[in-house]
């Protein structure tokens, strides 16, 4: 897949620095952290903001801006079953991702918003739905 976005984000609590890669094989953020045969990233920052807000660890929410080392494909699991179209430019790969640069300064979601998803998402998690692909 090719995609027209110039930019990707990447959200998460890992203390990286440019130069290093993130890749997939590593225990995923959500469901239940099975091995993650997929590296994801966005073309939008509020999507990387939900990435870094939600990611497991107890570090720092950092968003770093990605440059992707191979093919990136969209996200099926939010593009097929959430939002079609991908209006979230939500994508993933097999491939590492570059990280270029970190975004200094960003706004999280409200704690009200920020509770709701929590709470859809242990929801997911007791009817054994399973986020990650």
């Amino acid at each position: 897949m090719t995609s027209e976005i110039t930019q990707y984000y990447h959200g998460t609590k890992a203390d990286l620095k440019p130069g290093d890669l993130l890749s997939a094989g590593f225990s995923s953020n959500y469901g239940v952290r099975k091995q993650a045969p997929w590296i994801y990233l966005t073309g939008t920052l509020d999507a990387a903001i939900w990435g870094a807000e939600l990611a497991a660890g107890e570090g720092r929410e950092r968003i770093y801006i990605v440059e992707p080392m191979g093919e990136i494909f969209d996200d099926p699991n939010l593009t097929d079953k959430r939002f079609p179209g991908n209006p979230t430019q939500s994508y993933r790969s097999r491939d590492p991702l570059r990280i270029v640069g970190e975004v200094a300064a960003w706004e999280g979601h409200s704690a009200e918003r920020l509770a709701e998803m929590r709470a859809m998402l242990a929801r997911l998690d007791a009817e054994g739905v399973e986020a990650i692909d």
